[in-house]
């Protein structure tokens, strides 16, 4: 699969926040010297969530064909998804999955009171009882299954600036994430927003070490063009420190690196 330098998490037009055109990332990846990038638009089914309805998965595939060919040879591209709450919407989730992608990205962005992290913070509700009811969303997600990763997985931290553990609730998401082979990402997004980490960073990578967990995979959650593999110099330190095996997706199946 080429180098080391890849990103498995970018947005484009595709997505309701942004604006980002295909060939602008091939351009950057190529600057930058990234040897594979995976499209991972937003796909939302809360209807509450502003990306309900807008992703367009016949103009996407229509246009990454016609992208990933121009760049062969150069570049290799990869399309994917970012499925939000996928234990909720599993006939959403399968119908997708029979469609050609390379990798589905398993994300949460409500919960509790189906409220986004945002939300619950201007509501005055505080961190713990977000993170309470998270940790248990989270465990329903992988339970359910059928995406590959899980992304940004201590979300409420890029809001909330704190993180609050459930070990006992950890462990049991590791656990299952282990026994399903759902590779975990570090989610650099977090990286100079009041954190310095990562999503997540060396408390939860431990844990998910200590329970079986091997594979993870570096994105930046770009949303422009500028923004392709931020922080990975950061992450691939946190992996080397684990020893974790770094891995891609093709055809949803893992890939070393």
């Amino acid at each position: 699969m080429g180098s080391t330098l890849y990103d498995m998490h970018i947005h484009t037009k595709y997505s309701c926040d942004s604006t980002a055109e295909l060939e602008a990332y091939c351009a950057e990846a190529i600057k930058k010297g990234v040897s594979a990038i995976c499209f991972t638009d937003h796909v939302d089914y809360n209807v509450k969530d502003c990306g309900y309805g807008y992703y367009n998965a016949k103009e996407f595939l229509r246009e990454f064909s016609h992208v990933k060919e121009k760049y062969r040879g150069s570049l290799t591209l990869l399309c994917g998804v970012e499925f939000a709450e996928p234990h909720l919407y599993q006939d959403k989730l399968a119908e997708l999955s029979a469609l050609p992608y390379d990798y589905i990205l398993g994300t949460l962005h409500f919960w509790y009171k189906d409220m986004f992290p945002s939300s619950m913070i201007e509501a005055g509700i505080p961190a713990e009882t977000c993170y309470k009811h998270y940790w248990d969303e989270v465990l329903a997600a992988v339970k359910a299954g059928g995406f590959d990763a899980l992304g940004h997985m201590d979300f409420p931290k890029r809001y909330y600036n704190s993180l609050i553990f459930d070990h006992d609730k950890i462990n049991e998401i590791s656990t299952e994430m282990a026994r399903k082979n759902i590779c975990l990402e570090i989610n650099t997004s977090s990286l100079g927003k009041n954190i310095a980490e990562t999503m997540p960073d060396k408390e939860i990578l431990s844990i998910y070490k200590s329970c079986g967990g091997k594979y993870v995979t570096i994105g930046s959650d770009a949303h422009t063009a500028d923004q392709l593999a931020a922080g990975y110099t950061y992450a691939k330190k946190l992996i080397d420190y684990f020893a974790f095996e770094e891995v891609i997706f093709a055809q949803r199946k893992m890939h070393n690196i």
